[in-house]
């Protein structure tokens, strides 16, 4: 494929913008950190509700109300995992969640088993399947800022230390995974993404969790070794397999991006497939294991 200069500035200046605004939401404070996240959830439940569509022509046929509804019950469990920390004076934030929760629950159930003449259950699993996929990841990402401050027993360590770490890994994994296959790749990985090879896939994952095992360590002083390596290989081997998972609805959908809204860098579910997949494991085997 020739070299396209107006391709390569677009998708340069649209990462640049996009690593800008992920810093800033990531590191300013609890607030930024948790609208940056907002505004990801709803955006890849727009994109979700979109492919699904495409897949399923049932799923179109959706009023505005279930599809507006099912998104703000995701976003109230989100809300809901927020820690102590978040409050409006008197008012916790996790609260307004817990209520928030249970009036969309109950006006989903209620649009959808009494005013309705018929449930359509496949229609209502492609929406419960969002909740799981989407709003279950971004809720958990809440859980990581608190497991971050209770880190230690010692200090009060940044909430942003864990997401970031993850988010890390993420990306140095899918650096490397195209650098390594670009050289020396071969063999196909999966006939869900032609473009992946074994050795790539391999090759990123090892560099990945050796670069933010050591880096951590030896430049930020981080000496848990063994939440490092939990945190790495888990974005390494289960954030390939979200980058799969997305691919896969895209070929049912029969769309190349699920959106727009990153010139030469698609949709959220694009950027954030391996993350989604990612976070739920991240936080289950930290609670678990440490």
């Amino acid at each position: 494929m020739a070299f396209n200069l107006q391709v390569f500035k677009t998708r340069a200046l649209t990462a640049v913008v996009f690593v800008a605004v992920m810093l800033a939401g990531l590191f300013y404070d609890q607030w930024s950190f948790l609208v940056l996240f907002s505004v990801i959830h709803f955006g890849c439940w727009i994109e979700y509700q979109r492919i699904i569509a495409l897949i399923d022509p049932d799923y179109k046929k959706t009023t505005p109300f279930h599809r507006n509804v099912i998104m703000l019950l995701g976003w109230c469990f989100v809300l809901l995992n927020t820690s102590n920390t978040y409050h409006f004076g008197h008012i916790a934030v996790k609260g307004i969640g817990w209520y928030g929760l249970q009036l969309c629950t109950i006006l989903f159930c209620l649009n959808e088993v009494v005013l309705k003449k018929q449930l359509n259950l496949k229609v209502v699993g492609y929406s419960l399947v969002g909740l799981v996929y989407i709003s279950l990841s971004w809720g958990l990402m809440m859980r990581l800022w608190e497991l971050s401050i209770n880190l230690s027993d010692t200090a009060t360590t940044p909430g942003y230390l864990l997401p970031i770490i993850l988010i890390a890994s993420i990306w140095i994994n899918d650096t490397m995974a195209y650098i390594v296959g670009s050289l020396i790749g071969k063999t196909p990985f999966s006939a869900i993404s032609p473009k992946k090879t074994i050795e790539g896939t391999v090759g990123g994952a090892v560099l990945a969790v050796a670069a933010v095992t050591l880096g951590c360590k030896y430049l930020f002083h981080i000496d848990d070794t063994k939440l490092l390596l939990i945190i790495s290989s888990t974005a390494a081997i289960v954030g390939t397999m979200g980058d799969l998972l997305e691919s896969k609805l895209k070929r049912l959908a029969g769309i190349k991006d699920s959106g727009q809204i990153m010139p030469g860098h698609g949709g959220f579910l694009d950027r954030f497939d391996s993350l989604l997949l990612a976070t739920p494991f991240v936080w289950l085997l930290i609670e678990v294991l440490r």
